[in-house]
């Protein structure tokens, strides 16, 4: 379903289909690749172009000219920006396609949405800062502490208001993912990479329940084909810190 082509080069789309998409992202992204899951889930054909951060051309810029940031959902000419938007547009314009990313409940909906935007707007956040330390051992101590409390915010938070979501899979077929899910369980690669780099992020003796979710998430087969490969990441965190004054 996934068709790459050449970064920045002009696309064409086809009248007769009322179903063209584009997926722009960058290959380290977990923002990227959550959209990327959420369509392979759907099964929805798409095109990826593989956006060069640091010369991000014309093309892209006039998808997104307000954040000019990845990931940007192209369906019919028209752009979508913004992951979490991404996911949302792509649950309901498909809503007859694959299963559901958001619960049906309308208050449970409301809980997703608010701790994936807790994971982003925080949790991510954080994340970048334990390669922004360059390394330095007390830098990196306030950042794993910062982090592991937000964890902790997070995961008792999860267990008192979306309770089921550490617990078996909703779905029948045991291997589709929730909105949360993919949302969460793609940076789980990145906490690897970053361990192996710098320092480990998640002490899992003292977040059981959060390390026996997103470990089970990175089993699911579209997890195994579309993460990131673990080298490429600690190759490019470790080259992110070379570069550091």
């Amino acid at each position: 379903h996934k068709l790459m082509e050449k970064k920045n080069q002009p696309l064409q789309f086809d009248d007769d289909d009322d179903d063209e998409v584009v997926l722009f992202g960058t290959w380290s992204s977990s923002r990227c690749t959550r959209v990327e899951i959420a369509l392979k889930q759907k099964g929805i054909p798409y095109r990826y172009v593989e956006v060069d951060l640091q010369n991000k051309g014309e093309l892209f810029l006039s998808y997104n000219p307000v954040h000019k940031a990845v990931p940007v959902l192209v369906h019919n000419g028209k752009p979508i920006a913004e992951s979490l938007i991404i996911l949302e547009y792509i649950d309901e314009f498909w809503s007859d396609r694959g299963p559901k990313l958001l619960p049906e409940d309308p208050y449970q909906r409301a809980q997703v949405r608010f701790w994936s935007n807790f994971h982003d707007d925080k949790m991510i956040p954080a994340t970048f800062k334990m390669v922004l330390t360059g390394g330095k051992e007390e830098e990196v101590e306030k950042a794993v502490k910062e982090f592991d409390e937000l964890l902790t915010v997070f995961e008792q938070g999860i267990q008192r208001d979306l309770p089921a979501a550490f617990g078996p899979h909703r779905s029948d077929d045991g291997e589709a993912m929730g909105f949360l899910e993919i949302v969460v369980g793609i940076n789980v690669c990145n906490y690897a990479a970053i361990e192996e780099a710098i320092a480990g992020m998640i002490d899992e003796a003292k977040h059981p329940a959060f390390a026996s979710w997103v470990n089970a998430i990175t089993e699911k087969p579209l997890m195994k084909e579309l993460l990131p490969r673990h080298d490429q990441l600690v190759a490019k965190i470790k080259g992110m810190l070379a570069s550091m004054p």
